[in-house]
């Protein structure tokens, strides 16, 4: 622990020092508080000592508590930037009694990483929910986060099926111009199909989108760029400010209807045909106190976002969306971990359907979305036998998940560590068409658009990055879609 290292390293510094105290400060309840004379960095190779300072909180003269939460945060958020396998803190002796100079030990790791790597199967499900083909979808989203050591992350990501595929660039710099100010950007483009439809869908349109006749399809395309800037409220918190605009390009069904509840009725594609624009500003607070990014042990995660798209702002598309979401990680006996995590999402307005919740993004026996493209279409498992299996994009959302973890290897060279999980939650998700008229052959309970949701695998920290291989999308096979 930093606050163990510290205290070891202060008691050096005591044994070093004359016989009375090197304290600044001792107050009855033993606080030990010191004036800090400056920061050291030891130990990296590649990384620009002004990027390590970057998130290091303390500055010269100012009076440092070894209690001072911001310290263990300290090494949490460096631990956080992938720049780094082991950070350590400690204190020596400064230039007279009760002054010291804060240490920060990093031992650096390969930043060229593997962010995700999509390997999938997916189906296309005809009217009566069974299955009809499977197909695949890839990608992989790769990136350099430290830019010849100057903290600056340059990264791709493409991912691509039979019919479908995307591509992204991103940028980050965590200190733009030597400021306390961080940039982001993104420029992202979409070749894509939407699937509508719940049963005896039918649809006319003489461009012929696709081969697949079982649902309506529309066809999309999207290009668009993203700038945000960010600061740090505190060591914990961020606070960031985005705006984004795309070009939207589509092609939809002359005509299409579906069966909903027993019940005829026209298809709403939620998207604008032919060429349109869409502007967005969001802003978002993050609160991050995690030990580890990747196999975190304990800490908070959270985060709540809003976005405006606005005609003010240039958008054929107007609407408003909130997003909460927070997780917390409990360390039990044994390094075994409990994760708790919840989210809820709202929109307000029309927004486009790639811009709704989509039900592979809640459910872990569902494919998600990959650079926005959706490469499944099947509504969710149903398990409950809900009005949940007559949707699949919604205006609101609602998830809680718990999660088990257990160790199974940890290692100081390529392999950090490899840890076993199950996931088990609820999830809910509608729109405002499911609310105002819900299915009329649903009653009671079985108008609650709810389903449940859980998966297995593991997961591996190493030097190429962390990875995780969940079966949920294999078992999601074995739970085909039901009627309620």
């Amino acid at each position: 622990m930093v606050l163990a290292a510290l205290l070891l390293s202060l008691q050096s510094v005591a044994n070093a020092a004359p016989p009375s105290p090197p304290v600044a400060t001792e107050t009855p309840d033993f606080e030990l508080r010191y004036v800090l004379d400056g920061v050291s960095i030891v130990g990296n190779t590649r990384t620009s000592e002004r990027v390590i300072r970057r998130y290091v909180p303390f500055a010269p003269n100012e009076v440092l508590d070894v209690d001072d939460p911001r310290v263990q945060l300290t090494r949490y958020r460096l631990l956080g930037t992938g720049f780094f396998k082991e950070v350590n803190l400690s204190l020596q002796r400064g230039n007279k009694r009760g002054h010291v100079v804060l240490v920060v030990e990093v031992v650096e790791r390969n930043t060229l990483v593997l962010n995700d790597l999509w390997m999938g199967l997916a189906a296309s499900a005809d009217t009566n929910g069974e299955q009809q083909f499977i197909s695949t979808f890839a990608g992989v989203d790769a990136a350099e986060t430290n830019l010849f050591g100057s903290g600056i992350t340059l990264g791709s990501a493409t991912a691509f099926s039979k019919d479908q595929w995307g591509l992204s660039v991103r940028f980050f710099d965590p200190a733009f111009s030597s400021s306390r100010w961080m940039l982001s950007s993104e420029v992202l483009f979409n070749d894509g199909l939407g699937f509508f439809g719940n049963s005896d869908v039918r649809w006319e349109d003489p461009r012929q989108i696709t081969e697949v006749p079982r649902q309506a399809v529309a066809r999309f395309k999207r290009l668009g760029t993203r700038i945000g800037t960010g600061t740090d409220l505190s060591v914990s918190t961020q606070l960031w400010l985005d705006y984004r605009i795309e070009g939207v390009s589509a092609i939809v069904p002359a005509a299409a209807a579906h069966e909903y509840g027993g019940q005829v009725e026209p298809i709403d594609f939620h998207l604008l045909p032919g060429r349109s624009l869409l502007s967005v500003l969001r802003g978002s607070l993050m609160f991050d106190t995690r030990d580890e990014p990747w196999l975190t042990n304990e800490g908070w995660l959270a985060r709540g976002d809003v976005e405006v798209a606005a005609r003010p702002l240039g958008s054929d598309y107007s609407f408003q969306k909130v997003d909460l979401q927070a997780s917390h990680w409990w360390r039990l006996a044994d390094d075994h971990v409990f994760k708790l995590g919840g989210s809820v999402g709202l929109i307000s307005g029309r927004a486009p359907f790639f811009e709704q919740y989509y039900i592979g993004d809640l459910s872990d026996f569902r494919p998600g979305r990959v650079l926005g493209l959706a490469f499944d279409d099947r509504p969710a498992p149903n398990f409950l036998r809900t009005s949940i299996a007559e949707i699949r994009y919604g205006d609101y959302a609602a998830k809680i998940n718990g999660e088990y973890r257990i160790p199974l290897y940890r290692g100081r060279r390529s392999v950090y560590g490899i840890d076993v999980f199950a996931t088990v939650g609820v999830l809910a998700l509608a729109s405002d068409r499911d609310l105002r008229r819900p299915p009329p052959n649903l009653h009671g309970a079985q108008l609650l658009p709810i389903d449940l949701t859980g998966g297995l695998g593991f997961r591996m920290d190493t030097s190429m990055g962390g990875f995780t291989f969940s079966f949920s999308n294999v078992l999601g096979f074995l739970a085909t879609g039901s009627e309620p």
